[in-house]
């Protein structure tokens, strides 16, 4: 009956160690963890799945959080009840679920809730980061990837395109890839005489 425990993090930028140091005092024996968002599928999580594949029956699985699991209801009841099912106990630090002192029924009836709590969380970040973006942009803030060239080194592009020059050539001569020269023609393009 060995301990196991996972942490995710959505981010590199996030950091696990709060979660890695929770799991190792509580006591898990050995600990597997990935920095993807809680949207991503199970297979594309290789920690996740090296973990939940060495799973016995009588070890139990710590978590800190049980959207650590995963932010979709109907995935995390799959997962949870395929762990109960193999005899697997699963634990969450933050004491709302512990289902080896709990009835299968209030199991069921918790992760349904969690995991609703948690799809209702995700689609209100969503939501939110969506409004900020809207209203960002209607403050004239512009996204994607900054410009690496000045307006001069447009306007040599330009000319140098009017003249004839190719692609290639004109990349070449500006230090650019022949992507940038395309980008760079395009947007001149598209800007109204």
């Amino acid at each position: 009956m060995a301990i196991w425990g996972y942490w995710r993090t959505s981010t590199t930028e996030q950091d696990s160690e709060r979660q890695q140091k929770s799991l190792k005092e509580a006591g898990c024996d050995r600990i597997y963890g990935d920095q993807i968002t809680g949207t991503s599928a199970y297979g594309d999580r290789p920690e996740l799945s090296k973990c939940l594949d060495g799973l016995r029956d009588g070890d139990t699985l710590v978590i800190h959080e049980l959207d650590r699991l995963g932010r979709s209801m109907v995935e995390m009841l799959v997962q949870v009840n395929g762990l109960i099912e193999r005899g697997v106990a699963i634990k969450t630090l933050d004491g709302r679920l512990d289902t080896a002192s709990m009835p299968e029924e209030l199991v069921k009836l918790v992760v349904g809730v969690m995991g609703y709590a948690a799809e209702m969380e995700l689609k209100g970040i969503k939501k939110r980061t969506a409004e900020g973006r809207e209203v960002a942009k209607n403050r004239g803030v512009k996204f994607g990837r900054k410009r690496n060239y000045t307006p001069q080194q447009a306007a040599a592009v330009v000319e140098m395109r009017q003249r004839g020059d190719g692609y290639g050539t004109i990349a070449s001569v500006m230090g650019m890839t022949t992507s940038m020269v395309r980008r760079i023609i395009q947007q001149q393009e598209e800007v109204p005489c």
